[in-house]
This record gives structure tokens, C-alpha cells and sequence, in this order.
């Protein structure tokens, strides 16, 4: 295995120099940046393993340094821990939010160090342990062609990565709080609460589409299932449910002077909460990829029979190979829009409309719209 590399960004070299002697003993190749572009300019230089990273530098600060290291995808899962003197909580929080991975105070101690690095090494091993597997795993899904097989191993990729990211902003709120409550203001607490809420959120809705996903599969490729997939659920109006599905997801993201509606009173064969999930989830992509203030047009009509649904914007689009490998657990470069996700929505809206015989399809003008449409049988 090569030896663990360390970064340390830090404007005062002598700071390094403890740093270096602290770990002198341990097995790792040390670099030195020291500032935060030059530590950003040289990331495939050093190619770290852990950055240690001073908060308090002139130019860009530590935090900037950290926001732009994790937005950029090949160096996101790289551990940052955040070397501070800082005891302000709202200062600890915007750390959490940059994405820092953990914190050690200055003056820095050598036994701390030490485990903070060795803790935040094998973090790094085991998602370099997990890339590996799924490499492998992916060479084969051109061959094997079956679905069971692209999921676990896309699943093993990417949900430690998913998982983890609302967990971390978790687990260093709950740290500050047990640590300091008793010095925190009601204010303090509260918006570290905040955080942490927003993050066992994004917990809660991963894990339940994780679970109906694969519930879907199973229920897809299970022979016994067959006879039940032939008997169709009761019949729902189509207009009201788009109506109001729509209007409440505008109203959640302030757009609803965006909204363009041409919708005919059609019926379909489907339970309420699928036809729900699949209009909340197509608008939701459409409102997350498209600036404010851009029209995204929603139209239902009747075409050969059969029940058809667009939802148009005119947003980042999507290119021809982006579209191909349209599935769930395949991350894009997103970062215009400074969204995070893995698709799962999309597989899961896709499933659901082929397990009633119906179609799904995407096109796309790269940079400029995308339309997503849904075809299904009329009751």
C-alpha cells in the first residue's frame, strides 16, 4: 500500500514544523502549501490522503479553501480537518457547512493530532477500497447486462459517500453541542440544530428511496409478481392531481410565476402516490436545473390512446451520453448548479412507469432545455 500522503496548508511555516515533528514518527509523506491557492493549484501534485488545514490565513481563508476543495469532485472525498483557534460556534458551524470533516484546536497537541489523523486516513482507505471494487464491478456491467448486478455495484460506490455526507454535518453538530452547550446561547443552539435537522433530513429522504427502490425491483423482477402486475389499481383523474402537485412544489422553491399549465382532464389506471412521486419528482429536476425566473411548461393531453406528460425547462440540459447513461446511483458534473444527487429519483419515476406499461423518455438541448416525457395507457 503507498505510503498515506498528508497535506498541510498553513501561512506560518513554523506551524509546519511542529506538524512534521509531531508525525515524524508515523509512516506518511508530509507536503506544505503555504496558502490556500497554492494548496488548490497543487492538489494533483500532492494528491492527499488528509489535508490539515488553518482556518485563519490571509487571501483566501481556510473556509473558502475548503468549500472549493469538496466542490470539486475527484478531491470531495479527500478529509479535511480544520486546524483553528477559533471558539466561536457560528465560526465551528461554517466550517461544518464548507464540508470539513473534523477539527483540532491550536495549540495544536501531539496525541490528538496523531488519532485525528489516523482516524481520518481510514476513512479515506475504506472509500478508496470501495472506488476500487466498484471499478472493477463496472468493467463487468457492459458485459453482464443485468440489473442486480449494476446496482450493487454502483450501491457500493456511492451510498457510503451519500450516507456519510449527511452524517458528518451530524455528527460535528452533536460533537459541538455535547462539548459546549452549557457556554452556547439559545441562538447558538438553535442553529446548530437547524443544521442537523437539514441533514437527518436529506438522511431520511435517501435511506426511504433506497428502500423503494429496491422494493421495485424486487417487486419487477420477481415471476410471482407477474399476475399482480396485470391487475390494475383504480382509476385517478389526472388534472387535479397535476394542478395541485405542481402549485405545492413551485410554492416550496418560490417559483410559481413559473409554472405554465396545459393540462387536459384525462384518466389513468395508477395509484395516487405513484402518479404523485413521478409529476414531484420530473418537477423538481426541472425547477433544480433552471434558473428563476425561466418558464417550465407542464402539458397532459391524449395522443393514440394513450395518456402523454411533458415537463419542459429551459435550464443546464443534458448531453446525448449523459442522457445514455441516465440510471440509478450515476453521478453528473453538476457543479453550475451546485446540486448534489445520484439519479435515484429518476430510476425510481422510470420503474414505476414501466411496471404499468408505460414508457419514459428524456431529450435535451445541452445548455439550453430539457424535456422530459411520460407516456402511459388511459383508463
Amino acid at each position: 500500500m503507498n505510503t498515506p500522503s498528508i497535506l498541510v496548508v498553513d501561512d506560518e511555516p513554523n506551524n509546519f514544523d511542529v506538524i512534521e515533528t509531531f508525525l515524524n514518527e508515523q509512516d506518511y509523506t508530509l507536503h506544505y502549501a503555504a496558502g490556500g491557492q497554492e494548496a488548490i493549484d497543487f492538489l494533483d501534485v500532492f494528491q492527499p490522503d488528509v489535508i490539515l488545514l488553518d482556518v485563519m490565513m490571509p487571501g483566501i481563508d481556510g473556509i473558502e479553501v475548503c468549500r472549493r476543495i469538496k466542490a470539486m469532485p475527484q478531491w470531495h472525498p479527500v478529509p479535511i480537518i480544520m486546524v483553528t483557534a477559533l471558539t466561536s460556534k457560528e465560526d465551528l458551524s461554517r466550517c461544518i457547512e464548507a464540508g470539513a470533516d473534523d477539527f483540532i484546536s491550536k495549540p495544536v497537541n501531539s496525541l490528538e493530532l496523531r488519532a485525528r489523523v489516523k482516524s481520518m486516513l481510514r476513512i479515506k482507505q475504506q472509500y478508496d477500497r470501495i472506488n476500487t471494487l466498484y471499478s472493477l464491478q463496472e468493467n463487468t456491467i457492459d458485459v453482464l447486462q443485468n440489473n442486480l448486478d449494476e446496482l450493487c455495484g454502483n450501491l457500493a460506490y456511492t451510498l457510503p459517500h451519500e450516507l456519510n455526507t449527511p452524517l458528518n454535518g451530524i455528527f460535528g453538530v452533536v460533537g459541538l453541542l455535547v462539548e459546549d452547550y452549557e457556554d452556547m446561547s439559545k441562538e447558538e443552539v438553535h442553529e446548530l440544530l437547524t443544521i442537523a435537522q437539514k441533514s437527518l433530513q436529506r438522511l431520511e429522504k435517501l435511506t426511504k428511496r433506497f428502500f423503494q427502490y429496491a422494493q421495485l425491483e424486487m417487486f419487477s423482477n420477481n415471476p410471482k409478481t407477474a399476475e399482480t402486475r396485470n391487475t390494475l389499481p383504480a382509476k385517478i383523474s389526472t388534472k387535479t392531481l397535476i394542478k395541485n402537485t405542481t402549485k405545492t412544489k413551485a410554492e416550496s422553491v418560490d417559483r410559481t410565476g413559473d409554472l405554465v399549465w396545459d393540462i387536459a382532464e384525462l384518466d389513468i389506471c395508477m395509484s395516487e402516490k405513484d402518479f404523485v412521486f413521478i409529476v414531484d419528482e420530473l418537477l423538481e429536476n426541472a425547477f433544480k436545473f433552471s434558473d428563476s425566473g425561466t418558464p417550465v411548461k407542464i402539458i397532459s393531453q391524449l395522443k393514440e390512446g394513450n395518456f402523454h406528460l411533458s415537463i419542459s425547462d429551459q435550464g443546464r440540459g443534458m448531453t446525448a451520453d449523459q442522457i445514455a447513461k441516465m440510471g440509478a446511483f450515476i453521478k453528473f458534473d453538476l457543479k453550475d448548479y451546485q446540486q448534489q444527487g445520484i439519479g435515484l429519483g429518476l430510476k425510481i419515476v422510470k420503474r414505476i412507469i414501466e411496471n404499468h406499461g408505460g414508457k419514459f423518455s428524456i431529450s435535451s438541448i445541452y445548455k439550453q432545455e430539457t424535456t422530459v416525457e411520460v407516456i402511459l395507457p388511459c383508463a
